[in-house]
């Protein structure tokens, strides 16, 4: 007793000098951040020239004057800001996409109704659609906004998916959530949705399902319960591993995991829907979206508009008709969303129910999933986005076993927001997949990274795609702690429950009673994101003298030229205040990190996860990669099979020792089973099985795969046919020194026995 008692007093030692040296590197690392900031922006100011005073007082006139101006019109730029948000509210808040779309089956009339509807997209004009090409379905989250970002501008996804000439579905939602209806219920009938997609395109593969951050991990329930009705998953800047991140670098990443241990878990969340009158308010959501970056919230948005306002007008309004739409959700939804994801991170740990007897197994996914995130993304950084694989896989191994392709593409900065808005990213990483969906399932089973890489080229050669098999083990290198930091979210879960009980017993009665539907619609109008926009509109008499000037201020606009001293001293004072705002968020999330790791870490050290239930998958035990009756079936027909499997078996073994592959090879892979008698009679189904069964022969028992190829070509032409082929094989560019000499070995063996029958 006296050994344990000294062991805790020294984890809690440690633990403590720990923490106090992770909080004093971060307020030092803000401090230093802070003091290069103020000193960059004195050294690129552009010294102020002595001038004659009557050349001073031009100066400070003409600023004068436009300081005023710009004033006036951005206040109108805020009025009109309400008025589009009143009128969007009075319209039904109907989605945000910069396409015409039809209505093509509402889940309000469903027997377990939710508020979602599948909508067809409208190719514009000019923009040709082959309905034979697999149907593109994009979901777009829920998570506080309304639909639309998906298809939000012409450079979008929904654009990049009709300029290939791809049917574009869209997945919508309302305002107002169906009575009782739950996540569970909403998957479901996206799953109908999937069903009346492929009825449409009889001919068509499956339907490529595009998951845009909450709705990607919606994306990923429905392709586990439903596996045969999906084809590529596409999910970008979704966090199917909350509990990830790191805190060791430079800065505290992704603050937003700590909140709910700090504020002590899921009861916030019931507390938020009580005070809705049953309820949750997605304004609340985008209020803690904000809270991450207060020097664009608070400043550079506004200051951009303002500095910028006869250029800045359309594009701020565009955004804020969307970032303004707050939808709601119902209490079992939130509930659900927090206790499964946020707190308990059960989807990557299989413990999330599929309903009362079975759960969520991501290994029933069985089409290629493609991982789109980015470094610079501090909502849903990379580990939250690419963790969930080593939770459900226990090696390499088991992927290849599992016949599944995983690939990773990882952006380097732009943030969450920008991983679906971004012109740029668009142009460049959204076009890159779109065009490799239609050759990715050509890829042996697996997991990838996808490189694109710039070259002086333009239009499509501009970029090349290659795909780089990669270890299960190298995901490691993405946390610095190889995970140990996740440790202390064990309590945080065990730490919510007990909450939440306290909260439902002598809480939960008191808020219903004080709470009716009048009082939870007057408090979500009264929301201070809400607040600001109807405040600053035209029911606001206050606003009505700018709205009447605004046009005589704008047809007499005279603009200050940036040479102007004062114009200058404007942007340096600028870059001082957002100076100041990223400061203080450095600092706010430096403590933030260290309560968390003081409160919840001291649990650890105290001995408090043993009683976790953690790390075991509650439908299986973990097995060896050989063990599963589909790999024991593979392995066990290594000597069956005939000219297609021999074909898929060589690709294989040659694959074994590839280096990053090209997306034209892969292009080129597709050409020849197009072009290929025997292989192109093959549906995409039994093409998968085959590849996904050479691709276990060959990692598992590559000696016995190579041997058994004469017994799968027994017949001479067969063999002659796989030797041309062969030889084309050999010449192609790219190829490695060991795959010439798994070639070779291959050849030779079907020499010797090409005088077989």
């Amino acid at each position: 007793m006296e050994k344990q008692e000294a062991k805790v007093a020294d984890n809690l030692f440690y633990l403590t000098g720990k923490i106090d040296r992770l909080f004093t590197d971060r307020t030092l690392g803000a401090q230093k951040a802070f003091m290069d900031h103020v000193s960059k922006t004195v050294t690129d100011a552009k010294p102020i020239e002595a001038a004659a005073p009557e050349n001073l007082l031009h100066a400070m006139v003409t600023y004068a004057i436009d300081f005023a101006q710009r004033s006036l019109l951005f206040w109108d730029v805020l009025r009109e800001r309400g008025n589009i948000f009143i009128e969007h509210e009075e319209e039904g808040s109907p989605p945000l996409l910069a396409f015409q779309w039809e209505m093509v089956s509402d889940g309000r009339t469903f027997e377990c109704p939710v508020n979602y509807a599948l909508v067809r997209i409208i190719p514009p004009e000019g923009v040709e659609v082959d309905d034979a090409k697999r149907p593109f379905v994009i979901v777009d989250p829920r998570a506080g906004h309304g639909p639309g970002i998906g298809g939000f501008k012409k450079d979008s996804e929904v654009g990049v998916a009709l300029r290939f000439g791809h049917p574009v579905y869209f997945v919508i939602f309302f305002p107002e959530p169906e009575p009782g209806q739950t996540v569970l219920d909403v998957a479901s009938a996206k799953s109908k949705f999937l069903e009346t997609v492929m009825e449409r395109h009889p001919d068509s593969p499956k339907p490529i399902i595009y998951g845009n951050c909450q709705g990607g991990w919606a994306s990923m329930l429905v392709a586990a319960n439903d596996p045969d009705k999906v084809g590529p998953v596409v999910i970008n800047g979704a966090p199917m591993s909350y509990w990830s991140g790191s805190w060791s670098g430079s800065g505290a990443e992704n603050p937003m995991r700590y909140s709910g241990g700090l504020l002590g878990g899921s009861w916030v969340a019931l507390l938020a829907s009580d005070l809705g009158g049953g309820r949750f308010d997605g304004a609340h959501l985008v209020v803690n979206f904000e809270s991450l970056n207060p020097e664009n919230t608070f400043w550079t948005k506004y200051y951009n508009l303002w500095k910028k306002i006869d250029t800045e007008r359309e594009r701020f309004l565009e955004f804020e008709r969307w970032w303004g739409g707050y939808y709601l959700m119902n209490e079992e939804e939130i509930h659900w969303i927090v206790d499964n994801l946020f707190i308990g991170n059960k989807l990557s740990r299989g413990e999330v129910k599929a309903d009362p007897d079975t759960y969520v197994n991501l290994k029933a996914i069985r089409s290629p999933i493609v991982i789109f995130s980015s470094r610079g993304d501090n909502i849903t950084p990379p580990q939250q986005a690419i963790n969930w694989i080593s939770d459900v896989y226990s090696s390499t191994a088991e992927i290849k076993a599992n016949g599944q392709v995983i690939i990773m593409l990882l952006q380097e900065d732009v943030g969450h927001l920008g991983i679906f808005v971004s012109g740029k990213v668009v142009r460049k990483e959204h076009t890159k997949i779109t065009r490799a969906l239609r050759y990715i399932e050509r890829l042996r089973p697996g997991l990838y990274v996808m490189e694109i890489k710039e070259t002086p080229g333009k239009g499509e050669e501009r970029y090349i795609t290659t795909f780089k098999e990669v270890p299960l083990e190298e995901l490691r290198q993405l946390n610095h702690l190889e995970r140990k930091d996740e440790k202390p979210f064990q309590v945080v879960a065990q730490v919510s429950a007990m909450n939440e009980k306290a909260y439902t017993l002598f809480g939960r009665p008191l808020v219903r009673n004080m709470v009716n539907e009048t009082t939870a619609q007057a408090g979500r109008m009264l929301h201070p994101l809400r607040a600001q926009r109807w405040l600053i509109s035209d029911i606001n008499p206050l606003m009505w003298p700018v709205a009447a000037m605004a046009p005589a201020v704008r047809a007499g606009r005279k603009p200050v030229s940036e040479d102007n001293p004062f114009c200058r001293l404007e942007g340096v004072w600028s870059e001082m205040i957002k100076g100041y705002l990223d400061f203080f968020r450095d600092l706010r999330d430096a403590v933030s990190e260290s309560a968390f790791f003081q409160i919840y870490g001291s649990m650890v050290a105290m001995g408090a996860p043993e009683d976790a239930e953690t790390g075991a998958l509650p439908y299986e035990e973990e097995i060896h990669p050989c063990e599963p009756p589909y790999v024991k079936e593979a392995l066990a027909d290594i000597d069956r099979g005939g000219y297609p499997e021999a074909v898929a078996r060589i690709m294989a073994l040659v694959g074994l020792y590839a280096g990053p592959i090209p997306l034209h090879h892969l292009k080129r892979k597709g050409e020849f089973i197009s072009s290929d008698e025997e292989m192109s009679g093959l549906s995409e189904d039994r093409l998968r099985q085959i590849r996904s069964e050479a691709a276990i022969m060959a990692h598992l028992e590559p000696e016995r795969t190579l041997k058994a190829l004469p017994l799968l070509l027994s017949k001479k032409g067969d063999r002659e046919r796989i030797l041309s082929l062969l030889e084309g094989w050999m010449s192609l560019e790219g190829i490695t020194r060991e795959q010439r000499g798994m070639l070779n070995r291959i050849g030779d063996l079907l020499h010797r026995s090409i005088s077989s029958p």
